[in-house]
């Protein structure tokens, strides 16, 4: 297992521990039986499956299309390199995500990740098994590795994972800060920079008429910048009441892990994805 590896399930775990201590990390309110075989199985097969493949499989064929280009960014000034990951992986994930809530089959592959009524870390990975490979970000991050970028990537994916695991937890490490007036300006810096509980929570609200509710936006997975740029940002240093999806039709594990292989309930289908609601309810 690779450090950086090491160094993400770490993380995980101590924000886990911070859940299980605070909030109670497998006792979370209005939660299902269901939940935890998306949850588990979701996570397992993109850590050990998607992703590993992508990565190989990109570097397997760039290695077979051009053998000449491997390595070939491995000594460009280290912030360039990180500019790339920044631009070629989390601006693409803004813009999947984005486009998960426009078009309708996009959306029935990331719907698993808004089934859950509540926040926490084990909403993280929890998706379609179908959805990351769709997912533009792995694919340019394996070939920035094969261009020679592994180095970068190892402290990128790290920092990454930190802010969107923290992001998710429902131990909201941004909500003390609010409360200390002279934090203000750099929280202000803060939230339009990287995602935080508070903005992507809103992303994650069930009423639409909840003023801290941004289910149309707030797309931002490491930065919350894109938001900002791109006109989709909400910030109210508030959470919402509720989580989950109002009017969201039922939808057994099968079909939210493996749609449409399994499709039993048609009425997932005819989901708006702008609305993240079913057509006409």
């Amino acid at each position: 297992m690779q450090p950086y590896m090491i160094a993400i399930i770490a993380i995980f775990f101590a924000f886990g521990l911070l859940e299980l201590w605070r909030t109670g990390l497998f006792s979370k309110k209005e939660q299902t039986s269901r939940d935890a075989i998306v949850e588990v199985l979701g996570s397992v097969v993109l850590l050990t499956i998607t992703q590993p493949s992508i990565i190989l499989f990109t570097n397997w064929g760039l290695g077979q299309l051009a053998p000449e280009y491997a390595g070939a960014l491995a000594n460009i000034n280290v912030f360039a390199a990180i500019a790339l990951f920044l631009v070629f992986d989390d601006m693409m994930q803004y813009w999947l995500h984005r486009a998960s809530h426009t078009f309708p089959w996009l959306y029935n592959l990331h719907r698993a990740h808004h089934d859950a009524r509540y926040m926490s870390i084990r909403l993280v990975y929890r998706n379609n098994f179908f959805y990351y490979l769709f997912m533009p970000s792995i694919w340019f991050s394996g070939a920035l590795i094969y261009l020679g970028l592994g180095w970068v990537y190892a402290g990128y994916i790290i920092v990454k994972m930190t802010v969107i695991i923290g992001a998710h937890s429902d131990v909201a490490w941004d909500r003390p800060l609010y409360r200390i007036k002279w934090l203000s300006p750099l929280m202000w810096v803060v939230e339009r920079t990287i995602s935080t509980p508070a903005t992507h929570h809103a992303h994650h609200g069930r009423h639409k008429d909840d003023p801290a509710v941004n289910y149309k936006g707030n797309y931002g997975n490491l930065l919350f910048f894109w938001d900002v740029l791109f006109g989709t940002a909400k910030i109210t240093r508030s959470y919402p009441e509720s989580y989950g999806v109002e009017n969201l039709p039922h939808a057994g594990a099968g079909q939210q892990l493996a749609w449409p292989i399994f499709a039993e309930n048609k009425k997932f289908e005819t989901i708006d994805p702008a609305l993240g609601r079913e057509v006409g309810a």
